[in-house]
């Protein structure tokens, strides 16, 4: 044993010293390791949260009810508020919905407007006091108000924004803005005021929600009357073009919704229902369940994340080329260290040991400098997913790519520094001597 540990100790010293006399390379080649490892661990990491997130995230409802067309793009514009509306759907057919012995409740959306590229959304405070957003039963809660915040008065024109919103555009409780009409994804910096119609309507912040890692951070809500009595807006929903007028009351033959978010009294109710509307009517569209149709966006780019794999198992090979690169280099200028090694005694299994000890430790330390360029790598991507869908991706979530992609490191770094090893071990100790 005590034997071993010498022998291990020597082997030590001699790959620590010669990672100190040939730093830069080794500094550098560590650096591509660290690189690759943490570009993998990202690309998994990712791949994993992101369907999680938009396929089975706290979105709140069980299905969303909408005019006929893309489940998809129905689920993207109500839930995510991506997209554009695939139309509107009368307001009995709301009624209709709402009344449903399956229905456990049933909250109508309005879209079409928008404050420096957020989503403005008609509907009722419903949504504050009765959707609970979470990842499972026991975690479920309502949208937070931040202190001195409330629910809007349906009959008056205020709004209740998403935090991002406030921290984006400065608004805060009894801030007044005027929405613009159309849904812009572009953002404000990138629309000027002559691209958008100004609403005359103003309305007052009566309430700001606290930060809940969902869609509606980044969404203004309105009573969906004041959609309705938007300046430039009519409605269809008897088939008809009517505008509403101050002071008069708006009938609900007239009045139309963009879409209904369902929640839905057991997942059998879900199946069935579905086959109702989607089986048996041409003028609405069932989206059930959510997750499913996410679900098919992400079946549908399945290929992206395989050529990230790619490149990102492209990047290792690229790394271990470093590694043996690195090594190799410098056998040459080390013939006559190995030399003398070997006339003091050392076997050539010890040079060979040396080696591959020095291409496995830069490896090792490669692979935890990967966690670093992990993180950064997928905070970077977080705060891009954050800022474009509300969605939060965790930073620190564990995924196994953590685990294996350094050890699948330390492999990498074994066999790549095989070749120099073997060249290590060949070195002919008399002839290398006598050159010297």
């Amino acid at each position: 044993m005590k034997s071993l540990l010498l022998y291990l100790g020597s082997v030590g010293i001699i790959v620590l010293r010669s990672l100190r006399q040939h730093a830069l390379s080794s500094l550098v080649t560590i650096l591509s390791v660290g690189l690759a490892a943490g570009l993998v661990m990202s690309v998994f990491s990712v791949a994993r949260q992101s369907r999680e997130a938009f396929s089975g995230g706290p979105v709140g409802f069980d299905a969303v009810l909408g005019a006929r067309g893309s489940q998809l793009q129905l689920v993207l514009n109500t839930v995510f508020h991506l997209e554009t509306s695939p139309g509107n759907i009368p307001w009995s057919l709301y009624e209709e919905i709402a009344a449903h012995p399956r229905v456990d409740l049933a909250i109508p959306y309005a879209v079409g407007d928008n404050f420096e590229g957020f989503r403005i959304v008609g509907t009722n405070a419903r949504i504050f006091d009765s959707v609970y957003f979470g990842d499972n039963s026991e975690s479920k809660t309502l949208l937070s108000f931040s202190p001195n915040s409330r629910v809007f008065d349906e009959a008056r024109r205020e709004a209740v924004i998403g935090s991002f919103v406030a921290a984006e555009t400065g608004l805060t409780l009894g801030s007044h803005f005027n929405p613009s009409h159309g849904v812009s994804e572009m953002g404000a910096s990138a629309l000027s005021d002559s691209a958008q119609h100004h609403h005359e309507q103003e309305y007052v912040v009566v309430g700001v929600l606290e930060p809940s890692g969902t869609p509606a951070d980044r969404v203004l809500w309105i009573p969906i009357e004041g959609i309705y009595r938007m300046d430039g807006h009519v409605l269809r929903g008897d088939g008809e073009v009517f505008a509403a007028e101050d002071g008069h009351e708006i009938g609900d033959d007239h009045k139309e919704v963009s879409a209904v978010m369902l929640k839905l009294k057991s997942n059998r109710d879900g199946f069935f229902l579905s086959q109702e509307i989607n089986g048996g009517r041409t003028d609405a569209t069932l989206a059930w369940p959510i997750s499913a149709s996410v679900a098919q966006l992400f079946d549908k780019l399945g290929w992206v994340s395989r050529v990230l794999e790619l490149v990102a198992y492209l990047v290792v090979v690229v790394a271990a080329g470093s590694i043996l690169a690195s090594l190799y280099n410098t056998m040459n200028e080390r013939r006559r260290e190995f030399a003398i090694l070997r006339s003091l005694g050392a076997r050539r299994r010890t040079v060979f040991a040396v080696i591959l000890c020095e291409s496995s430790l830069i490896a090792l330390f490669g692979s935890l400098l990967g966690f670093v360029f992990y993180l950064l790598i997928l905070s970077v991507v977080a705060g891009v997913v954050r800022d474009q869908t509300g969605v939060v991706l965790d930073v620190f979530a564990y995924h196994p790519a953590l685990l294996w992609t350094p050890i699948g490191m330390l492999g990498v770094g074994a066999i790549a520094g095989l070749l120099p090893a073997r060249k290590a071990y060949s070195t002919d100790v008399a002839e290398t001597l006598s050159r010297s």
